[in-house]
């Protein structure tokens, strides 16, 4: 029977999986590159297994692939698969806006403008993981006021895969035009009008969009290999030492 301090390896994958999606959004793992179960394990002082769950939890966002021959890399979709999955998101989030607007209390409003204000000063200083987490807060919290289950489910299947590969990972996307967008949203959810948030949202991904399009590079004739744009990089497990993984960690 396990004693009572031992940290279950569930805990641990949860663990092992924030860290390495945080590492993927800073940068440290660009599309293409490969993560290897043993240099984690090692570097993060877990063993193979919660490594191993992590992993497959990120395979399952559709932030990394499997592979059986060549193990698990970040994954790195072509500008179409991108744009099918931006263009479902920006219709689950146009809808989410209209039916959170009149749902909408000052409490909200005040919550939704600390995520504005934390995207802000996360663009100002390059902290693209924060910047993230904020603008995933501001996102999830108007679906969470939308009140449908359904919409919420759909949606946060979607939602990290579209947040890793679209506002942060590309290199020379404009992070504080973006953190710019949601003021427009904000204040027509302030002033409980579904019409106004529903285009406010959809100009938000318009432009976000074109971003994309100007900026994100098809993978080559050989998809399992790091782009030659980014060869110059330093491999992210022989140069990058992650905090490790233990009791309290994030």
């Amino acid at each position: 029977m396990p004693r009572e301090t031992e940290i279950p390896r569930s805990v641990l994958a949860d663990q092992v999986k924030d860290r390495l999606l945080q590492a993927i959004l800073e940068g440290r793992y660009p599309p293409g590159s490969r993560i290897v179960e043993t240099r984690v394990a090692r570097e993060y002082g877990v063993s193979q297994a919660p490594v191993r769950e992590a992993l497959r939890g990120l395979e399952a966002i559709g932030v990394v692939e499997i592979n059986a021959f060549r193990g698990a890399r970040v994954r790195r979709p072509s500008s179409s698969q991108l744009m099918e999955a931006f263009a479902v998101r920006a219709e689950l989030e146009k809808l989410g806006a209209r039916l959170a607007a009149p749902r909408v209390s000052e409490a909200d409003v005040a919550e939704l403008e600390g995520n504005i204000r934390e995207m802000r000063r996360a663009a100002r200083v390059g902290d693209s993981y924060a910047e993230a987490t904020a603008d995933a807060a501001f996102h999830g919290r108007v679906i969470e006021i939308a009140a449908n289950a359904t919409l919420e489910r759909v949606w946060r299947h979607l939602e990290p895969f579209s947040r890793t590969y679209i506002t942060l990972v590309i290199p020379g996307v404009d992070r504080e035009r973006i953190a710019g967008l949601h003021d427009p949203v904000l204040d027509a959810l302030r002033h409980g009008d579904p019409v106004r948030a529903g285009e406010a949202l959809d100009r938000h991904f318009e432009v976000a969009g074109s971003m994309l399009a100007g900026l994100w590079q098809d993978p080559g004739p050989s998809p399992g290999e790091v782009p030659a744009t980014m060869s110059a990089a330093p491999g992210p497990m022989e140069d990058a030492r992650p905090p490790r993984v233990g009791v309290g960690s994030a």
